[in-house]
């Protein structure tokens, strides 16, 4: 199944995927609540441990799935959730760590897999920003500076009304490290709506099938859809540009034809006086422009000119 995933991501144009290193044991107690959204999408009868002790990846499965990652030229990554996890994924060779947005006031995890010395991507839902700054202190204070901070907002599916999609910008401001956004809305036009704010790294739910077993599936999208988001947010980054405002080059064939000239109004004898009344401006933009008009206004024509041809000096 992990396979397939890898498979269907690749195909949609994802750049990364990522799954979750756990022990259940070192992660939950056994009589901890689920979450009411796990609650209504799995038995009602198991804890918590027992659903997570169910969906545990061992580190046989972890190998093979990151030497298939490498084969099918993807990027295999995974939020460990402990120490031991931790370092499993540091022999396996991630070349970042994702650390999910529960583990952001634990400060003692936090320094943990700050000493690998790799670069960390950090969720922050249901954190302050005074929160998020004491975690970035914390990663920082280990001499590892390669932090991207996602927004998040930990429901499942988060409603449109709690996102608050500019306190990402507000992150880049107070911190100035580059930011992204981890979505669990049930669309995708949030995820788009982030990268044109500036989210370098996007994160998104995903599954094969929403009707599938499980805590998460139906707050995932389905591949069609994952692959129209992704569509959607290359698009927007080529779109960004660099900001400079200057023509498009595509745009330069139809400045002459949209563009207005001066043009006679009337028929224009020579030696006439060029006023407003006997000129106007109109389409095509090959001869001078209007904004130029204040300049040849009060002067006298030099030959004559028919209604509607342009005017020249």
């Amino acid at each position: 199944m992990a396979k397939r995933l890898v498979d269907s991501a690749k195909k949609c144009g994802a750049d990364a995927i990522k799954f979750q290193t756990f022990k259940a044991s070192s992660l939950v107690t056994p009589d901890a609540k689920k979450a009411k959204y796990q609650f209504e999408n799995t038995q009602s009868s198991t804890s918590q441990f027992e659903m997570l002790k169910k969906l545990e990846l061992n580190r046989k499965a972890h190998i093979e799935l990151f030497k298939y990652c490498k084969k099918k030229n993807i990027t295999f990554l995974s939020s460990p959730f402990d120490e031991e996890s931790v370092d499993m994924l540091d022999e396996l060779g991630v070349t970042m760590f994702k650390i999910p947005s529960g583990e952001i006031t634990n400060t003692p995890f936090l320094k943990y897999v700050a000493r690998k010395r790799k670069p960390i991507i950090l969720s922050t839902g249901m954190s302050t920003l005074k929160e998020v700054k004491t975690a970035l202190d914390t990663i920082y204070s280990t001499g590892n500076k390669k932090v991207t901070l996602l927004h998040c907002v930990t429901e499942y599916p988060a409603p449109y009304a709690d996102i608050n999609l500019n306190a990402m910008i507000t992150m880049r401001q107070a911190f100035k490290v580059p930011v992204g956004y981890s979505d669990h809305t049930s669309g995708i036009e949030i995820a788009i709506a982030s990268a044109a704010l500036g989210a370098e790294v996007i994160e998104k739910h995903f599954t094969l099938d929403r009707s599938m077993k499980g805590p998460d599936h139906k707050a995932s999208i389905e591949p069609t859809e994952f692959k129209k988001m992704i569509v959607s947010i290359r698009n927007v980054e080529i779109a960004m540009g660099n900001g400079k405002k200057i023509p498009a080059k595509s745009e330069l064939k139809n400045i002459d034809v949209v563009r207005k000239s001066i043009i006679a109004k009337i028929d224009i004898k020579k030696g006439e006086i060029l006023t407003t009344n006997n000129l106007t401006a109109k389409r095509p933009g090959s001869g001078i422009s209007p904004y130029k008009l204040d300049s040849i206004l009060g002067k006298k024509a030099k030959k004559n000119f028919k209604k509607d041809e342009l005017i020249k000096i």
